[in-house]
């Protein structure tokens, strides 16, 4: 009798210690060597080479002996751009991992493919793979679900209680990030909170200013009681602005979604886009180099309850991503929201403290 009670205290031990090894967050070792390439949408665009500043700061942090390339398509070419860099990368000896913004949908799937049966870690960041295959795990800028949420309440804010009818400028109908964005706000409107607020219409600007500053005026013609353009793109929200103003039209067609502050400050203190949101691309570059990383040298597994500790960020824990059928997500948050109270502070990195208005999700 005792001596059954002794094994189960024994067992009962080793099982704590096992549960209490499992919760610790893994901490990267520095100086190994991985060979890494961070692949954006497409390049020339301000968050993608902020994405690309924090890459370089977990670069040097890590002491990586390998090399961290930065390659990207053009944006008239980003979809295909895109396929031909992993598949020409997935044929490299010096490559041991792959971090990519899909700009592709489920297009790079053999890429991909080919690149994972080369031993090739591969980690999406900012836009996944929307059937989650091919891909080790996502790092998530905030929770998708709640994208939908934020737009829908900066909506509301800007048009008030009354409400009204707006429009979404979005990127390429392939950007996998921002029509999972969509697909919340449209669930978001469905809820009574909302009824005020009318989806007129999405059109896409393929992320390319031009364009987005084209559809954005046609918009304009098409529906004459439009009061609001929501863009949930760096480059539309910043084209449309910018034709709302050169049209004169800042008073009676507002803009919103998501934004750079120093690309946006302007038209938030002159009213063109009174409220927008975003997140640190800084900081989602630093998470995502952290986390390839750490899967690259084998420090730990793409699995459910995996936690890891990505440097000044703190602590991220590995879960399914609810968004999609398929795939691994961390999410890194929050969202910061901005207006003519903080977006010159955040516009000025050199000058006074941001002090945004945040929404942690996830």
């Amino acid at each position: 009798m005792k001596k059954s009670f002794l094994i189960l205290i024994i067992l009962t031990v080793m099982s704590l210690s096992l549960v209490s090894a499992q919760d610790e967050a893994v901490v990267a070792t520095p100086g190994e060597t991985v060979n890494m390439i961070l692949l954006p949408k497409f390049l020339g665009i301000a968050v993608f080479d902020q994405a690309h500043q924090g890459a370089e700061e977990a670069h040097a942090e890590l002491q990586n002996a390998g090399t961290l390339e930065f390659l990207g398509p053009t944006q008239e070419n980003s979809a295909a751009g895109q396929v031909e860099i992993v598949t020409t990368a997935a044929s490299r000896d010096d490559v041991d991992a792959i971090m990519i913004s899909n700009n592709a949908g489920d297009q790079l799937g053999p890429a991909l493919e080919a690149a994972k049966a080369a031993d090739q870690t591969v980690v999406t960041w900012d836009s996944p793979i929307p059937s989650g295959d091919s891909e080790d795990l996502f790092v998530a800028q905030v929770d998708f679900d709640q994208t939908g949420k934020v737009m829908a309440d900066m909506a509301l804010s800007i048009l008030g209680e009354d409400g009204g009818k707006f429009a979404v400028l979005s990127a390429s109908p392939d950007a996998a990030n921002q029509n999972a964005w969509i697909a919340s706000l449209q669930e978001t409107l469905e809820d009574e909170a909302y009824a005020s607020l009318e989806l007129l219409d999405i059109v896409y600007g393929d992320d390319v200013t031009e364009t987005s500053y084209d559809q954005a005026l046609a918009l304009v013609d098409k529906y004459p009681d439009m009061e609001l353009i929501m863009a949930p793109t760096t480059v539309g929200i910043a084209a449309a602005a910018k034709a709302m103003q050169d049209e004169g039209l800042c008073e009676t067609v507002k803009v919103s979604g998501l934004g750079l502050p120093a690309e946006m400050l302007d038209f938030t203190l002159n009213g063109c886009a009174p409220e927008f949101a975003l997140w640190s691309f800084v900081d989602l570059g630093y998470v995502t180099y952290y986390a390839t990383y750490l899967l690259a040298t084998g420090a730990i597994e793409a699995e459910e309850g995996v936690s890891f500790e990505a440097g000044r960020m703190g602590v991220y824990t590995i879960e399914k991503d609810p968004t999609r059928e398929v795939g691994l997500r961390i999410v890194m948050g929050p969202f910061s929201v901005y207006n003519i109270d903080n977006v010159e502070a955040a516009a000025n990195p050199g000058g006074a403290e941001m002090t945004p208005e945040a929404t942690e999700e996830g």
